[in-house]
């Protein structure tokens, strides 16, 4: 077996082919356009699969450098905090409240089929959260600060093999379940967005009735210089945060220091032309997540999944199949039964089964073709990216004491 470190320049490259070559499929095969498949999952778990074979074939283990997929994601969260308006915040506090509620009822809905899993299948202890909701709702990142509390609790020698592995099934599934749900509900009632939104992320394929100077390199750079200006006083704040033992991730304190810059600096400086909500700022913001989007995707090592044996899948299938139903039938109707719930059921799937950039990219996929809705990109990154992990942190704990 020998193995090949693709550097990082070159990693960035095949993500934008990547990503051109899931476009040029979803073109051609029209039901993953009616679908609401993002281009870069298309094309994602394509490279996924290549390298798969590559390390079945060839006895070569293909690895991407990463280092440009972290900087693509303060980016584009950053962008979704200069995006929001105070009056888009006040009006989503319901919303954020009923969304973060269904969450916090499916954490416990998630681990308790997790652990009637374990138990069916005679699995080992400690297997509950990693079948759970540190993989699935928590994603890669809270598996690999989980596995070894959970290896040496329970003598567990494969818990971070088992919980990556289920991590990355997760967040296969959110990608591929999000879009058609939406699409499902979208037609299934009639819905669609705003006749003229204000762009949030990505730039429609066909935009009508939009200046000429709209968008040129001059408005590109402006967004580029004040996405650096908030992404510094993040790193800046981060210190600060860590030395007060809150653990936020960096991109959700980027968030945060976006929302409170666009909601004073024009107040307090309205000669400024600030970039929120313009065609620049959601044009970077699409850049940047799809190329995170196809760079996470492309960096799966399928191989991992081999050997765990059919009982991770049967778990898993449930765990899908359950939060299918319940984004339909509690997500939605609770959510308000409007273009806005189906967008956010959308993103349901990431924060369920996958990640927080995966429920946007879903989201991103039905708004491009649907109509924008900013409110979702606003409350959904709060209550995945920050609330939530307060409560998974307190769950797992619990599932593991």
């Amino acid at each position: 077996m020998s193995s090949v470190q693709v550097p990082g320049l070159l990693s960035f490259t095949i993500a934008i082919l990547v990503f051109f070559i899931g476009a040029g499929l979803n073109r051609a095969i029209k039901p993953l356009q009616t679908w609401n498949i993002p281009e870069a999952v298309t094309g994602g778990l394509l490279a996924a699969a290549a390298t798969l074979i590559v390390y079945v074939v060839f006895r070569v283990e293909v690895s991407f450098s990463l280092e440009a997929r972290d900087m693509l994601l303060l980016y584009f969260f950053t962008g979704i905090g200069l995006n929001a308006k105070l009056e888009d915040l006040i009006s989503g506090g319901r919303p954020f409240l009923v969304l973060l509620a269904l969450t916090l009822v499916y954490l416990v809905i998630q681990n308790l089929i997790a652990a009637g899993g374990v138990a069916a299948l005679h699995l080992p202890a400690g297997m509950t959260p990693l079948l759970g909701s540190a993989a699935l709702i928590g994603g890669h990142g809270t598996t690999i600060a989980w596995a070894p509390i959970i290896a040496d609790r329970f003598g567990l020698g494969n818990a971070l093999e088992v919980g990556i592995a289920t991590a990355t099934l997760g967040l296969v599934v959110a990608s591929l379940v999000g879009g058609p749900i939406a699409g499902f509900l979208i037609r299934r009632h009639a819905l669609a967005g705003p006749a003229e939104p204000d762009p949030v992320v990505g730039v429609p394929d066909d935009p009508a009735d939009v200046e000429a100077d709209d968008i040129n390199h001059i408005a590109l750079l402006r967004a580029l210089l004040v996405l650096n200006v908030v992404i510094l006083i993040g790193f800046a704040l981060q210190d600060i945060v860590g030395e007060s033992r809150i653990k936020l991730p960096l991109f959700v304190i980027c968030l945060l220091v976006g929302i409170v810059l666009t909601n004073t600096v024009p107040r307090v400086l309205p000669a400024m032309r600030w970039p929120t909500r313009t065609r620049a700022l959601a044009l970077i913001s699409d850049l940047s997540l799809n190329v995170f989007l196809a760079m996470s995707l492309m960096s799966m090592q399928l191989w991992t999944l081999g050997g765990l044996g059919l009982a991770l899948v049967a778990v898993l299938a449930v765990q899908t199949l359950a939060a299918v139903a319940y984004i339909v039938l509690a997500v939605f109707p609770l959510m308000g039964r409007n273009y806005e719930a189906a967008v956010i059921s959308a993103g349901f799937s990431g924060i369920s089964l996958g990640a927080t950039p995966t429920a946007i990219a879903n989201m991103t996929a039905v708004t491009k073709l649907h109509g924008a809705c900013a409110r979702a990109f606003i409350i959904l990154p709060l209550v995945s990216a920050f609330f939530i992990d307060i409560a998974n942190a307190i769950a797992i704990g619990l599932l593991v004491r």
